[in-house]
C-alpha cells in the first residue's frame, strides 16, 4: 500500500513541473487524494462490501470533484492533473503511467451489461474534456486530443482528434484521414446532400429540356418561321 503511494506520488513530479515539494504534493493535489480514495474503495469493492465501497468513493468525489467507480481497475502511477469533472465508469480498466486532464470521461454508450467501459493502454494521454465512450480499447504510447470524442479502437502509437475521434498520426507519421474507417458523420451527411442535389438539378434539366418547346418564346419563334 505505502509502495504504490509512493509511485502516485512520484508520477506527480515527474508529469507537473508546478509540483514543488512532497508537502504540497501530498495535501494540495485532488488529483492524488482521488486515486487513493479509490484505491481504498476499490479494495473494499472486492471484498464484496459495495455500499461502503460507495460511500468511500462519493466521500472521495465530495472533496475532488473526481468520480471513479469502486469496480474501476487502476494501474500504477495515474496522474490526474486539474482532475474537476473527471469520471471513470465500472469495469475501466486503466494501464500504468497514464495521465489524465481535467473533465474527462471514460464511460459507457448506453445501459449495456458486462464490459461497456473502455480499456486504457500504459503511457496514454487523454487531454482536458476528451470523451471515450463504450468497450474499446486505446492501444498503449496513444494520445487523445482535448475534447475528442473516441467511440472507436485505437491502435498503439497513435494521436487522436476530433469528433467523432480521427486518428492523426500513427507511428509518428501522419495519416490521411479521409482514408481512415473511424466514421465521420458530418462528411457521410455532406456527401449525401451533394448526391440529392445533383439528382435534383439532373431532374430539373430534363424538365426544362421537356418544357423548351412551349416556352412562349419557342413558341414566338415557330410563329414567325
Amino acid at each position: 500500500m505505502f509502495k504504490s503511494m509512493k509511485s502516485d506520488i512520484r508520477a506527480v513530479f515527474d508529469n507537473d513541473p508546478a509540483a514543488r515539494s512532497l508537502f504540497e504534493v501530498v495535501f494540495t493535489y485532488s488529483g492524488l487524494h482521488a486515486i487513493w480514495a479509490h484505491r481504498v474503495a476499490h479494495k473494499l469493492y472486492t471484498w464484496r462490501r459495495f455500499t461502503l465501497a460507495r460511500i468511500v468513493s462519493q466521500v472521495g468525489r465530495f472533496f475532488t470533484g473526481i468520480e471513479i467507480h469502486p469496480g474501476a481497475k487502476i494501474g500504477n502511477r495515474l496522474f490526474i492533473d486539474h482532475g474537476m469533472g473527471i469520471v471513470i465508469g465500472e469495469t475501466c480498466e486503466i494501464g500504468d503511467d497514464v495521465v489524465v486532464y481535467q473533465g474527462v470521461t471514460l464511460g459507457g454508450t448506453g445501459k449495456e451489461k458486462g464490459k461497456r467501459h473502455p480499456t486504457i493502454g500504459n503511457n496514454v494521454v487523454i487531454g482536458s474534456g476528451a470523451k471515450v465512450l463504450g468497450s474499446i480499447t486505446v492501444g498503449d504510447q496513444s494520445n487523445i486530443g482535448s475534447n475528442s470524442v473516441v467511440l472507436k479502437e485505437v491502435p498503439p502509437n497513435s494521436t487522436v482528434v476530433g469528433i467523432p475521434g480521427q486518428i492523426v498520426r500513427q507511428h509518428g507519421r501522419k495519416v490521411d484521414r479521409l482514408s481512415h474507417q473511424m466514421p465521420d458523420p458530418s462528411h457521410d451527411a455532406i456527401c449525401e446532400l451533394r448526391r440529392q442535389i445533383g439528382e435534383l438539378q439532373q431532374e430539373l434539366d430534363k424538365v426544362r429540356q421537356e418544357a423548351e418547346p412551349y416556352t412562349p418564346r419557342a413558341v414566338k419563334n415557330r410563329e414567325q418561321n
